[in-house]
């Protein structure tokens, strides 16, 4: 009985120990610098999404946040090295569905999306805009699905390049209609924008912010946003799916997570943080000047859509047959 007791009182006293060290930790964090690594250049809407999160979280963590590039192989270079990184809260990625869903479908990469990290949260969302050359016979949706079907093949989409975002949503597009509009894949989205502009491609499912303003100069046509709601930049523009397309959605998206590993009551602080910065008009507003909504939400809520998406696309690229090249 006498050991029994001696058990118990040891392992109440443990729990209290590392009770009180836990909330210590929680309250002593960060003690240095944070870096947040953006797998892509400067300048792009991740690297700016990821500068006005980190602007906040600095004043909010008392401590600086710097935003770090290590761009390369579609994002897959900066991911990588996050996930290889002390799971200690002093390296975290300011991702997207670029590195953590497409590119581990498509090709190998050298980090699981799913083991590798831990979620902290989704910041944003910035649908595509499906955009027509205004010499395209089309205002709507159905009516550029009755032209593909009356000359399948024949019609054809630019994007930045394979198993990119604005391809992936054309290979979508193509299943969901029944129809088959070629892709044309190029270097980068400018180029592709550039051709589309000039004619030498018909459409393309193209980023809000790049396509905003062609659109307001009448350059192009906005036929059709790709997301569940309509953009508050562009609200006379329906949804592909209150067109008729029913259940088609293409939502991407720019999160943050952390190695993973790293302690739960790090990652759920560093929510607590984010979540308070995209209530805030400063951030709602610059968010907005790029085409992105904020989200916000749980650590669990993240996992979940990385966890979703994953298996979307997975199906999606696999019925297109779609490879790296």
């Amino acid at each position: 009985m006498r050991l029994k007791w001696a058990t118990i009182l040891w392992l109440v006293s443990v729990s209290c120990v590392f009770g009180v060290g836990t909330s210590s930790f929680a309250q002593s964090y960060p003690l240095r610098v944070v870096r947040m690594v953006s797998p892509f250049p400067a300048g792009g809407v991740n690297d700016t999404v990821g500068r006005i999160i980190a602007e906040r979280l600095s004043k909010a963590l008392g401590q600086q946040v710097i935003v770090e590039n290590r761009p390369g192989a579609g994002g897959n270079i900066g991911t990588d090295f996050v996930a290889k990184a002390a799971p200690d809260g002093y390296t975290i990625l300011s991702g997207g569905m670029g590195s953590l869903v497409m590119n581990p479908l498509i090709a190998k990469v050298p980090y699981d999306p799913i083991k590798d990290f831990a979620p902290v949260i989704l910041v944003a969302e910035s649908p595509n805009v499906l955009s027509v050359h205004p010499s395209l016979p089309v205002r709507s949706v159905k009516e550029l699905i009755s032209l593909a079907k009356a000359r399948p093949g024949e019609l054809n989409y630019g994007s930045g390049g394979t198993g990119s975002n604005p391809h992936l949503s054309g290979a979508l597009f193509n299943q969901m209609a029944k129809v088959n509009i070629v892709h044309i894949p190029y270097r980068g989205s400018v180029l592709a924008t550039t051709d589309l502009i000039a004619g030498q491609v018909h459409m393309a499912f193209l980023p809000t912010p790049v396509s905003l303003s062609h659109i307001q100069n009448k350059k192009l046509r906005a036929i059709g946003v790709t997301g569940k709601r309509r953009s508050p930049f562009l609200k006379d523009v329906p949804t592909i799916d209150e067109q008729g397309l029913r259940g088609y959605e293409v939502s991407p998206w720019y999160g943050v997570l952390a190695p993973a590993g790293t302690p739960s009551v790090i990652v759920n602080h560093l929510n607590a943080a984010i979540n308070k910065a995209l209530q805030t008009a400063d951030v709602r507003e610059k968010l907005a000047a790029y085409g992105a909504e904020p989200v916000g939400g749980s650590p669990e809520a993240y996992a979940k859509t990385l966890r979703e998406d994953l298996a979307k696309w997975r199906e999606v690229i696999s019925q297109a047959g779609i490879t790296a090249k």
